[in-house]
């Protein structure tokens, strides 16, 4: 590994290749050629018809569903440019699939994140460049480097332009306790009032509120959280915000759109006014759009990061 390859080439796999053309426009570079195909018993194969011995490479895959195909994908690809001599190898993850299993919840469970972290640098990755893990700590379970953008200073900046928040009638609200960290720094971005949603969950997936700590009576709303699965604790905190708390107009935004199962039918007959989410993830294919559901181009953000990373720059102040 080289701290500075000779130059910026990137790549992608099939899980997110719009994401990664944008990357590749704002950088004002051609997407890398490179193919992810599939032998007849389902086998990963990647083809790389440039050189790339010496390059700074950057391999842009989140590993949504099919998380595990992806997953390969990202590995066999990472193993193709390490035996083709490439300076410095970084996957670009602007979803970081497994998160959620980042502990033992009860006895005998894996801890699968810290495996995939592990998958990763052994196939031969030198650095990750991810958003919004959800679980921070996961940045441990790597013996490389990891950068972890924050959406929420984007979110912040794309509300402070839409709305004129000096009104007083906007309040953040955290979905959960959980999540106070994330909704305190990103009200304090925006200079907004904090209220929390307090919600027991019952099993995966699924989850009741239970109370309202703090005054959203008469306020529009807006919840940051990190991820939208199945979007029954968003819909269930959105209406236990309007019709127990009395607010006026909830608005929620995420850097995650999964929106599996149940989970655009749930957003289109829920309390929001609308769901912003970053592109990390494809909208699902085949499904018919939500138009409570709208997306943030992520591309430029990682499109410095990766500028940054090459220049050996520091990207925090990208989020000052």
């Amino acid at each position: 590994m080289i701290s500075h390859g000779k130059e910026i080439k990137v790549f992608s796999g099939n899980a997110n290749r719009p994401l990664a053309q944008g990357i590749c426009d704002n950088l004002n570079i051609s997407l890398g050629d490179a193919v992810c195909t599939r032998f007849a018993d389902g086998e990963c194969s990647v083809s790389v018809y440039e050189p790339v011995r010496g390059a700074d490479v950057f391999l842009v895959q989140s590993t949504c569903g099919p998380v595990n195909d992806n997953l390969m994908e990202l590995l066999v690809m990472i193993d193709a440019m390490r035996r083709a001599s490439a300076g410095r190898i970084t996957a670009v993850m602007p979803y970081f699939g497994y998160a959620r299993q980042d502990r033992k919840a009860k006895s005998r469970d894996p801890i699968s994140a810290k495996l995939v972290a592990n998958l990763i640098t052994g196939a031969g990755a030198d650095r990750v460049l991810t958003m919004d893990l959800h679980a921070p700590q996961i940045q441990g379970f790597f013996d490389i480097a990891v950068d972890n953008l924050a959406g929420g200073p984007l979110f912040a900046n794309h509300y402070k332009k839409r709305f004129d928040l000096s009104k007083g009638d906007f309040m953040v609200v955290s979905p959960d306790v959980g999540s106070v960290a994330r909704a305190r720094t990103f009200a304090m971005k925006l200079g907004l009032d904090l209220a929390i949603v307090d919600k027991r969950r019952e099993r995966a997936n699924q989850s009741e509120v239970m109370n309202i700590i703090g005054s959203v009576e008469g306020k529009n709303v807006l919840i940051l959280d990190d991820m939208v699965d199945t979007a029954g604790s968003l819909v269930g905190a959105a209406k236990a915000i309007k019709q127990i708390g009395g607010a006026n107009k909830v608005y929620a935004c995420a850097s995650h759109g999964i929106l599996s199962g149940p989970a655009l039918e749930r957003i289109e007959a829920s309390d929001l006014e609308e769901l912003l989410l970053f592109d990390t993830i494809p909208y699902p294919e085949g499904k018919p759009q939500v138009e409570k559901i709208k997306y943030l181009s992520a591309a430029p953000i990682f499109a410095a990061s990766i500028h940054r990373i090459y220049e050996d720059e520091s990207l925090a102040s990208l989020f000052d």
